[in-house]
């Protein structure tokens, strides 16, 4: 990397610009993965709810696939062409096109409704991959929390307006005629992504110096990356260990995502007004918590607060399954937004401070194969309960078995060791390809 490039300034609006793509992104994954699209397509597009449901955590484990087998090398082919932000800005044009698209999908069109899904989800999550590369690069190791927290808080305040216009939509201002008021949930989240990204494709800069090349090098050069990776892997130690506890985590939280609507109204009867209520205090709940703890990451360190996290989550899990009625379902929720917030951003700020330099992307493109190969297994899990005893509590009841086994394998990671493998920097050095100043 170009010692020029790399040491750019780092001004405030660039941090306010980067974070505001979290307020974009919120919408998709709060409309349309967790309280709104999940739901209707469940209970309208499938033939019954119960196949809606196994549908759906089949769509959400194909893209899951998809992401974990193409990221890691995509990053890589970032990180060394400095195509982070163009890769960035197409990623995000093919979600907001494919979420459009699903305005029309109606009664019937399960199997369309499914791929165009499918195709949304996957250019979300490289999205998020490519962005989350560039927190290192933004803020300190001594402010990786708190930057991170304020880009989760953001978000979570960008999907609690979305939730608010979706409430008005669906309850007040659009027809119920052929769920024209539920379908058109699916132009504001692509709206919405589109417009409050734009801060982030104006201000951010990539940092990484761009390398003008006919696509089939950068291919190649990404491959040799990740090969170079691979084969290295005893000094990334922490950072793999890390990865492997999140692989099992972060599925169940990949599940609660997924389900969380199915569950709320298949065995509390919710409707989608009741939904989108329930998912606006969540939300509110989670920015708040996502925005306090990011400080208190700062202070105790991200493996530690990951490890609270999971206990709550593990303990919310368990209230959710047993709740007798609505009032302590609603309480479940609650508490669980407020461990899922501080956890993602928790996980993110401690991979960064694990990444050396001229590996963002690429180790970020292993963080979503971390988070997505095993993203399979939960929403897999979930549908083989269901299918097996046609009862959503059972199904919830699998979910807990990955928090746990996550909290095992993140009890044998070493951040201070991370931390310092990065700064060094190195020994990483030695397996990359030099790059022209």
């Amino acid at each position: 990397m170009s010692r020029e490039t790399s040491l750019l300034p780092v001004t405030r609006r660039e941090i306010v610009s980067w974070a505001l793509y979290d307020f974009a992104n919120s919408a998709f994954t709060t409309l349309i993965v967790t309280f709104i699209f999940s739901a209707y397509f469940a209970q309208s597009i499938a033939p019954d709810p119960i196949e809606g449901a196994i549908w759906w955590t089949r769509a959400v484990q194909t893209s899951a696939i998809i992401v974990a087998v193409v990221m890691p090398v995509l990053g890589a082919i970032a990180d060394s062409g400095g195509l982070k932000k163009r890769l960035l800005f197409m990623a995000t044009v093919a979600c907001v096109v494919l979420t459009a698209a699903l305005f029309w999908m109606g009664p019937g069109d399960a199997w369309l409704a499914a791929l165009i899904f499918i195709g949304a989800n996957v250019a979300y999550e490289i999205t998020q991959v490519l962005y989350n590369s560039f927190l290192p690069e933004i803020a300190t190791p001594q402010k990786m929390g708190r930057v991170s927290g304020f880009g989760w808080g953001v978000g979570y305040v960008g999907g609690l307006i979305c939730l608010a216009l979706a409430l008005g939509m669906v309850t007040i201002w659009l027809p119920e005629t052929d769920y024209v008021n539920i379908r058109a949930t699916s132009l504001l989240t692509a709206l919405w992504f589109l417009v409050f990204s734009i801060p982030t494709f104006l201000y951010l800069r990539e940092r990484q110096p761009r390398r003008p090349s006919p696509i089939i090098e950068h291919v190649h050069r990404g491959f040799s990356r990740i090969r170079d990776t691979g084969r290295n892997l005893s000094q990334y130690r922490q950072a793999v260990r890390f990865l492997v506890a999140r692989l099992v985590y972060n599925d169940g939280l990949v599940t609660v995502f997924a389900m969380a609507a199915i569950y709320a109204g298949a065995e509390f009867g919710l409707v989608t007004s009741e939904i989108l209520l329930l998912g606006i205090v969540v939300n509110v709940a989670a920015g708040i918590s996502a925005i306090i703890f990011g400080f208190v990451n700062d202070q105790i360190g991200g493996k530690k607060t990951i490890t609270v996290t999971l206990v709550g989550l593990i303990g919310t899990t368990g209230l959710a399954f047993f709740a007798p009625d609505r009032t302590w379902f609603w309480v479940a929720a609650i508490f669980l937004g407020m461990m899922v917030g501080p956890n993602q951003a928790a996980s993110r700020s401690l991979l960064a401070s694990f990444v050396p330099q001229n590996k963002q992307a690429e180790l970020f493109g292993f963080y979503a194969f971390s988070g997505k190969l095993a993203s399979v297994l939960g929403p897999l899990s979930y549908g083989l309960v269901l299918g097996a005893t046609e009862s959503h509590r059972w199904a919830l009841a699998s979910v807990v078995i990955f928090f746990v086994v996550g909290l095992c394998l993140l009890a044998r990671v070493d951040e201070e060791e991370g931390i310092v493998s990065a700064r060094e920097g190195h020994h990483f050095q030695r397996f990359s390809r030099p790059t022209s100043k």
